[in-house]
């Protein structure tokens, strides 16, 4: 039987939901795989490492920053990263929704990776290089606002992991099914576990009709307010993006 998860390395300016948007490309051109979402984002111009998943708890556990799995991000920025800058990214950056938890970064060399389509613009005199920079949070955009507030800005996006989970022996454009690991296996029992006994605390703390008659006419059921709503034919919306 496939598995609960999914691997997929996404290409350049593809949308990380299965919906049609205009005439932008989706992971339905790449992806045949009912009941599967992604489990987090990342954003059309970015590319690489997006995880999909059919159950609940796991999507929850991999795109929640609560859980901490972390990010790893090959980046390509406009010219030859300073010392200092790595250091403020390290230390966490400024941002105007606040200040960025410390992050892994340091400088590497050029990775074997694919070519973009269309490529980076190549400008003679501005050198460019590369960085690895792990995080472990989710802001909006966040590692190119922060490599532009150390004054590097970014021109080349991917993300190569998630957690233990990596871009390795994967192509542009492929997907493949993989197993969770047990430390994930055990997130989600516990995840389960903790719904379950908060759904049972609710349920004793909520007082008992029994005994309380009402008028015909008014009677309620459990759960009206669902019981009384016409069947939607509208389909479940589906992850956008990072």
């Amino acid at each position: 039987m496939p598995s609960n998860l999914i691997l997929f390395n996404k290409p350049f300016r593809v949308l990380s939901q299965f919906s049609a948007e205009g005439d932008k490309s989706t992971l339905a051109d790449f992806i045949d795989a009912p009941e599967f979402y992604p489990a987090g984002r990342l954003d059309f111009d970015s590319e690489g490492l997006l995880l999909l998943t059919n159950q609940g708890a796991l999507q929850h556990i991999i795109a929640s920053p609560d859980f901490k799995m972390p990010k790893t991000y090959w980046v390509q920025v406009e010219g030859d990263i300073s010392d200092s800058a790595l250091e403020k990214l390290r230390q966490g950056v400024e941002l105007k929704d606040g200040l960025t938890k410390p992050a892994k970064a340091e400088r590497m060399a050029e990775p074997d990776v694919w070519e973009r389509s269309p490529p980076v613009r190549y400008r003679e005199a501005i050198p460019t290089s590369w960085l690895s920079l792990q995080i472990r949070e989710g802001k909006n955009r966040q590692v190119r606002r922060m490599t532009a507030a150390v004054g590097f800005p970014t021109l080349r996006l991917i993300r190569y992991a998630i957690g233990p989970y990596t871009l390795e022996n994967t192509e542009i454009g492929q997907w493949k099914h993989i197993e969770p690991t047990d430390i994930l296996l055990k997130e989600v029992t516990q995840f389960e576990e903790q719904r379950k006994r908060k759904t049972a605390t609710s349920n004793r703390r909520r007082p008992s009709e029994k005994g309380h008659s009402r008028p015909q006419g008014n009677k309620i059921s459990h759960g009206e307010g669902v019981a009384r709503r016409k069947p939607s034919s509208k389909p479940a919306s589906r992850s956008r993006r990072k």
